[in-house]
């Protein structure tokens, strides 16, 4: 990812809590939140149902995997 001499604007994969929201998701693979949403349809990027309303969370562990990033151990 090309963010250019400021190291600031990086994310830190260990700052990324356990569970990401849609959009936190989104943000991250760089895709629409609906697209997200039907890569879970899909079995692509399996949700997690947290809460009465059923709200859509996904593992950091899985997400970094489509991304192709080994989870550090640090």
């Amino acid at each position: 990812m090309s963010v250019g001499n400021k190291s600031s604007k990086k994310v830190s994969l260990s700052d990324l809590p356990d569970l990401l929201t849609i959009r936190e998701v989104a943000d991250l693979l760089r895709v629409s939140p609906l697209t997200i949403k039907r890569w879970g349809k899909k079995g692509k990027l399996p949700a997690v149902r947290i809460n009465s309303r059923g709200d859509r969370r996904y593992r950091k562990e899985v997400v970094l995997r489509l991304l192709g990033v080994e989870e550090e151990n640090k």
